[in-house]
């Protein structure tokens, strides 16, 4: 399987530079079996800091055959790795936005971070998406611009 990424044989090099320390105080307790992040008084819930295991595991399953299962085991690990990836690739996102002093993180920003970190393939595909989406959400803002209602305040 390896065999098929040959950008994820070693990763270690092209990100040997990224800083996954934080630069504030940061603590980890374990209380009534979650884990808490203390950071400049600031408790996040483990619940909070990561996606809910349902829709992990939803997503997990759809990769599968119907018949198969997955133990809470393996959900707890992807429900991990999938929270640890989002925030690495957040993270160079920001950087980016941080040197151009901009505040803002956008759709593009993830796209370059993606493709800076080796993940060219996906990049390109979240591109397309990306694309896709604009284009289907300006015929929405056009369509409902020539004096329809919206249907909702969050369209």
């Amino acid at each position: 399987m390896a065999g098929n990424y040959p950008s994820f044989q070693n990763p270690i090099p092209r990100f040997q530079n990224y800083n996954f320390a934080s630069t504030s105080s940061h603590h980890h307790q374990h209380h009534d079996g979650l884990v808490v992040e203390q950071e400049e008084n600031m408790v996040i819930k483990e619940q909070d800091r990561l996606p809910p295991i349902a829709n992990v595991g939803g997503i997990m399953k759809n990769m599968l055959p119907p018949n198969a299962k997955i133990s809470k085991e393996a959900k707890e690990t992807m429900q991990e790795c999938v929270s640890e990836f989002i925030s690495f690739v957040t993270g160079e996102a920001s950087d980016k936005c941080h040197k151009e002093k901009r505040k803002t993180v956008n759709g593009d920003d993830i796209c370059w971070a993606m493709a800076n970190l080796g993940f060219d393939d996906y990049a390109e595909q979240l591109k397309k998406y990306s694309n896709r989406y604009r284009v289907i959400e300006g015929e929405k803002s056009n369509h409902h611009g020539k004096g329809e209602a919206k249907s909702s305040p969050d369209n």
